[in-house]
C-alpha cells in the first residue's frame, strides 16, 4: 500500500520579524538613508530654523550597533523636498562635512513616510535610479532590515559586549557605519541567513573536498611551503580527511568549501570536474567555525589556535561579489612573507609599535578552466573556488590583552550606552586620555608603512583590529587582509625597488594623493567620522578635541622621524581639502548592480574639509545649503 508522503517541514520565519523591531530598525535605517545620502550630496536638505538640542538617541531609536549617537549635539532642523514627500528632522554636522540625523526626531508628511523602503519610491526620481537599481536595492535594503531586526532582538548592554572576546563580539556588530545597505547579501535565502550570517552566531562544521593538482595550486609561506606542513598543522588526521581518495591521495589538494558555496556554485559551474573526479567531497574535520563579519571568512571556534579560513562566496555584499580572485589568492602568502619581512626588520614596527600583521600563510587556487579564458566575463565568475589560511588573533596576545575590531567601538548596547564609554569608564582614563591612547596605538605603525615604505593598508574598521590592556587601555594594533587591501605608492621608492615579483604583479599602485586617501577614507572618515561624535554624545569630549588629539598623534610621528620630512610632503596628510569618497553613489549611481569583468571602485564626487586641519572639521560657510544636482 502506498505510503503518504512525509509531511513537509514547517515554512521558515525569522523569529525577530515582529511589528516593534522593525519599526525601531527601520527608523535607524531611514536616518542613516539621509545621513548618507546628504553626505555624498545625493540629496540635499535644507536648514529650516536656529540650532536645537536635538538630544541623545535612545536605546530605542536604533538597533544595537548602528552607531547612532552622534545626534546628541546641538543641531538644527532640516527640510528635504521630494516630489511626493517632505521629511523633516535634526541633524548636526560633523568632520569631512558629515551629516547625522537623530532618528527620534523624524517627520514625514505621508504616513508610511517613516519606513525606509517608502523613502526609495519618493526618492528614485531625485536620485536618479534607474529601475533595475530600485528594484534590486528595495531586496538589499529589506534584507538589511531584517539582520538589524535580529540585532535588536538579541541586543546586549554595553557592558556585557565589552566583556566579550573578540570573535564573540563580532557577531554583535552592525555592519558598514557608511554604506546603507550593508547587510544586503544577496543570494543568501532567509534561511541560509539564520545560518551563516555573523549575527547568526552558531559555530558550524565546513565539509573539506579535494581537488585534483591538475586543477589546483598551493601557496604557503616558508615554512610551509609544502601542503603537507599546512594539513599537519590544521588537520587532526590528514590520511583519515583524504583516505576516500585511495592510491592516488596524493595527487589532490584538500580545502574546505562552504557549503552553501557548494550547492549554489560549485556543484553547477564545476560538474564536469566532479563527473570525472577530479573534484571530490570529503568529510569535516570535526571543527566549528564561526562566521566573521566579512561572511566569507571564519574564526575556528573548536581550536583557536588554527587559522581562520577565507572562503569564496557567490554573495553581494556592500559593493562586491565576495569571491577570492585567483591571482591574489596565489599571491596571498608571497604578500605575507614580504610584508612580515618588512616588520621584521623594522626595530620601530617590530619592537615599539609591536603591530600584530595577521598574515595570510597558505592558499589553494582552484581555477575554472572555461572562465580563465574568458576575461570579458564578470568577475564573480573568476574567484568561485580556493581557500586561505589566516593566522590568528588569540597566539599573538600578551597576557591580559583583548582584541576588538575597530568597527567595534561603534556599538551602542540595548541601554543605549556605546561600548567605547563603557571601555572609557573601565579605564579609568579621562576621555581624552583614553583617545589619546587609541591613537597612540593605530596611528605610528599605520603612518610608518606609509612614511618609510610607501605601503598603506585599508585600516577599516573590518580589518583594524584595537588591542586593549587588562584595563581596556588601547596599547597596539593588529591589521589583517593584506592580499586584498594594500596599495603600493607609484613613485620610485628605493623601499620598493626589490619587490619580489609575485607581489609587484598583484598589489595596486596608487599616486601619493590616492595613497593617503586609505587612510582618509578608509579610518578618518569611514571610522573615526563615526566615532567622534558618540564619544562627545556619551563621554563629554568634545568633538574638536578628538581631531586635535588626532592631528596631535601624526605630528609626532612626524617630529620623531625628521629624516622623513620628503615624504611627509610627498605624501601629504594635510591637504585643506580631500576627495570625497563615495560608497553609496557607486551602487546608486555608478555600477549599480551590473556585471562587470572588474571590480568597481568608489565613487569620487567633489571634495570635503580635511577634520586634521585645524578648523577642516567644520563645513565651509554656505556649504550646507549648497544645491548640488545628482550626477547621472
Amino acid at each position: 500500500m502506498p505510503q503518504p508522503p512525509a509531511a513537509e517541514p514547517p515554512l521558515y520565519l525569522p523569529p525577530q520579524l515582529t511589528a516593534g523591531h522593525w519599526q525601531r530598525a527601520g527608523r535607524a535605517l531611514l536616518a542613516k538613508m539621509l545621513g548618507e545620502f546628504a553626505y555624498e550630496e545625493l540629496i540635499v536638505p535644507v536648514e529650516t530654523g536656529t540650532p536645537v538640542d536635538a538630544g541623545a538617541p535612545t536605546g530605542t531609536a536604533a538597533p544595537a550597533g548602528a552607531g547612532a549617537g552622534a545626534g546628541s549635539a546641538a543641531g538644527a532642523d532640516y527640510l528635504l523636498k521630494l516630489p511626493d514627500a517632505e521629511y523633516r528632522f535634526t541633524a548636526r554636522r560633523g568632520a569631512y562635512g558629515s551629516w547625522f540625523v537623530d532618528p527620534a526626531t523624524l517627520h514625514c508628511t505621508r504616513p508610511e513616510g517613516l519606513d525606509p523602503l517608502r523613502l526609495l519610491t519618493y526618492a528614485r526620481h531625485t536620485l536618479g535610479l534607474r529601475g533595475d537599481t530600485t528594484g534590486h536595492l528595495v531586496r538589499e535594503l529589506t534584507a538589511t532590515l531584517i539582520a538589524d531586526a535580529h540585532l535588536l532582538a538579541t541586543g546586549l548592554t554595553a557592558a556585557e559586549l565589552a566583556d566579550l572576546g573578540h570573535t564573540e563580539l563580532e557577531g554583535r556588530q552592525g555592519g558598514h557605519p557608511w554604506i546603507v545597505p550593508n547587510k544586503g547579501r544577496i543570494g543568501f535565502s532567509a534561511s541560509d541567513a539564520a545560518r551563516w550570517a555573523p549575527e547568526a552566531r552558531t559555530p558550524r562544521p565546513l565539509p573539506w573536498i579535494a581537488v585534483h593538482r591538475r586543477l589546483a595550486e598551493y601557496r604557503g609561506v616558508p615554512g610551509l611551503a609544502d601542503p603537507e606542513q599546512l594539513y599537519r598543522r590544521e588537520l587532526d588526521d590528514p590520511a583519515a580527511l583524504r583516505a576516500p581518495l585511495g592510491p592516488d591521495a596524493g595527487d589532490y589538494l584538500l580545502l574546505p568549501v562552504h557549503p552553501w558555496q557548494w550547492d549554489e556554485t560549485v556543484v553547477p559551474l564545476f560538474a564536469p570536474w566532479i563527473a570525472s573526479g577530479e573534484i571530490v567531497p570529503l568529510a569535516g574535520d570535526g571543527d566549528l567555525r564561526l562566521p566573521q563579519q566579512s561572511i566569507r571568512s571564519f574564526f575556528n571556534h573548536t581550536r583557536p589556535e588554527r587559522c581562520t579560513v577565507k572562503l569564496p562566496l557567490a554573495i553581494l555584499n556592500t559593493l562586491v561579489w565576495r569571491g577570492l580572485p585567483t591571482e591574489r589568492t596565489l599571491a596571498a602568502p608571497a604578500v605575507t612573507a614580504w610584508i612580515h619581512g618588512l616588520r621584521d626588520a623594522d626595530p620601530f614596527l617590530r619592537d615599539e609599535c609591536r603591530v600584530v600583521l595577521l598574515g595570510e600563510i597558505a592558499s589553494v587556487t582552484v581555477d575554472h578552466p572555461l572562465y580563465r579564458e574568458l576575461p570579458e566575463a564578470p568577475y564573480q565568475y573568476k574567484e568561485l573556488l580556493g581557500a586561505i589560511w589566516r593566522e590568528p588573533l588569540g597566539p599573538a596576545l600578551d597576557p591580559g590583552e583583548r582584541g576588538r575590531t575597530l568597527a567595534a567601538l561603534l556599538q551602542t548596547g540595548t541601554d543605549g550606552r556605546a561600548l567605547a564609554a563603557e571601555l572609557v569608564a573601565r579605564s579609568g582614563l579621562t576621555p581624552a586620555e583614553w583617545t589619546g591612547r587609541l591613537f597612540a596605538a593605530m596611528l605610528p605603525p599605520l603612518l610608518h608603512f606609509l612614511y618609510r615604505y610607501g605601503l598603506v593598508f585599508s585600516p577599516h574598521g573590518e580589518n583594524a583590529v584595537v588591542l586593549f590592556d587588562e584595563h581596556d587601555v588601547p596599547v597596539r594594533l593588529a591589521v589583517k587582509d593584506f592580499v586584498d587591501d594594500v596599495n603600493l605608492s607609484d613613485q620610485d621608492l628605493p623601499e620598493l625597488r626589490a619587490l619580489p615579483a609575485e607581489v609587484d604583479a598583484v598589489l595596486l599602485r596608487e599616486d601619493p594623493a590616492g595613497l593617503c586617501q586609505f587612510l582618509h577614507s578608509g579610518l578618518f572618515v569611514g571610522v573615526y567620522r563615526y566615532l567622534a561624535p558618540l564619544l562627545e554624545a556619551q563621554t563629554g569630549l568634545p568633538e574638536e578635541a578628538f581631531w586635535t588629539l588626532l592631528r596631535t598623534e601624526v605630528l609626532r610621528y612626524q617630529e620623531r622621524f625628521p629624516a622623513l620630512a620628503g615624504r611627509f610632503a610627498l605624501f601629504d596628510l594635510f591637504r585643506p581639502r580631500i576627495d570625497r569618497l563615495c560608497l553609496n553613489r557607486n551602487r546608486l549611481l555608478m555600477d549599480g548592480y551590473a556585471d562587470r569583468p572588474q571590480r568597481p571602485h568608489a565613487a569620487r564626487h567633489g571634495t570635503v574639509p580635511n577634520a586634521l586641519v585645524p578648523g577642516g572639521a567644520a563645513p565651509l560657510p554656505g556649504q550646507r545649503d549648497r544645491i548640488v544636482t545628482p550626477a547621472p
